[in-house]
């Protein structure tokens, strides 16, 4: 799940994210974790302005994401 990747790039915590879902921090941490129901998927998305899809999916390849900032680093292989 890329639950905290997203709130990084929204410069949010996941707690902030808990408090606006109306769920505790345990819940979405489980939910992070990958043990969720497809309603809080849905809101989870919402939340974060994303597709359900896009909490699952790897990032583009060749890019990262900086913890530090949540910017987007291209990779390139010489």
């Amino acid at each position: 799940m890329r639950i905290k990747e997203l709130c990084q790039q929204r410069a949010t915590t996941q707690k902030d994210l808990a408090a606006k879902l109306g769920v505790s921090e345990m819940t979405l941490s489980r939910a992070a974790k990958g043990n969720t129901s497809l309603p809080l998927l849905e809101k989870i998305a919402a939340a974060l302005e994303v597709e359900v899809q896009e909490l699952f999916a790897a990032p583009k390849e060749g890019a990262i994401t900086c913890p530090h900032c949540g910017k987007s680093i291209t990779i390139k292989a010489e």
